[in-house]
């Protein structure tokens, strides 16, 4: 089984980068699921049921978000519409939307999982350990990939560990860098820190430049605004065995257009 996943989608470049991609990723890789974080794809803060249409529609198989997942109002209807679209596992009880979907074809199935580390985030979120551990006894299906929305590498590599041999990979999104630390782990778990971002590459993680120095240097407040120009394709092609849900290879995907 081979999985594409890719990282953060920041606004209408990085939604314009994956839409453009598409095509040529499918012919490459021939992944039979692609996901995507979907979560800053509307001018850079959380996702519209249009745009998660659109992705869809472009062949997109799931999306995952993160802590702005609610940051646009009219998707919270959206999460309950049965869309294989899902919001951190960990937000509290009630909370629209789910966090797991299951994704079908032929003999293949794949669970995805999506949850939200504590550590620096802007949200008291529930216990991301005790929560993806009473989740990953309700799935029957051995093939399971989680997005691990954190900011601390030493959180998202503690989840990799805990998770060792019971998922088929554990991916890290939020901070829109990609690292360079793709490894099988002994239980044959995959594991990446940070898928990194589609979106603008000349930025600070996919934010105009001029708006953040200036916010950093002042302390003022400046609105964010997603930046312009080239943009950068970040993600991982996973290959899974579908029996076990093991991963037996990882590769990271980082491409570079319109310079």
């Amino acid at each position: 089984m081979r999985v594409l996943f890719l990282g953060d989608i920041v606004g209408s470049p990085g939604r314009s980068a994956v839409l453009r991609a598409l095509p040529s990723l499918q012919e490459e890789f021939t992944p039979d699921f692609i996901l995507v974080n979907g979560e800053n794809a509307a001018a850079g803060f959380g996702i519209t049921p249009d745009i998660a249409e659109a992705l869809f529609e472009a062949g997109v198989d799931a999306i995952t978000l993160g802590n702005h997942a609610f940051h646009r109002s009219e998707i919270a209807d959206y999460l309950d519409s049965g869309k294989p679209i899902v919001r951190p596992a960990n937000f509290p009880p009630g909370t629209p939307g789910k966090g797991v979907c299951l994704l079908e074809k032929g003999e293949l199935r794949l669970a995805v999982l999506n949850a939200c580390g504590r550590t620096f985030m802007d949200r008291p979120y529930d216990d991301p350990f005790r929560c993806l551990d009473e989740l990953l006894e309700s799935l029957d299906t051995p093939a399971r990939i989680l997005d691990f929305h954190a900011e601390a590498t030493s959180e998202k590599i503690a989840m990799g560990w805990y998770l060792d041999g019971r998922v088929s990979a554990v991916l890290g999104t939020h901070t829109h860098v990609q690292t360079a630390d793709e490894r099988i782990l002994p239980g044959g778990t995959a594991y990446l820190s940070d898928l990194g971002m589609c979106g603008p590459r000349n930025s600070v993680i996919g934010m105009d430049v001029t708006t953040i120095l200036r916010r950093m240097t002042t302390l003022l407040p400046h609105r964010f605004e997603v930046a312009k120009g080239p943009t950068v394709l970040s993600g991982a092609l996973l290959t899974l065995d579908p029996k076990t849900g093991s991963a037996v290879g990882i590769e990271r995907l980082l491409r570079v257009s319109g310079e």
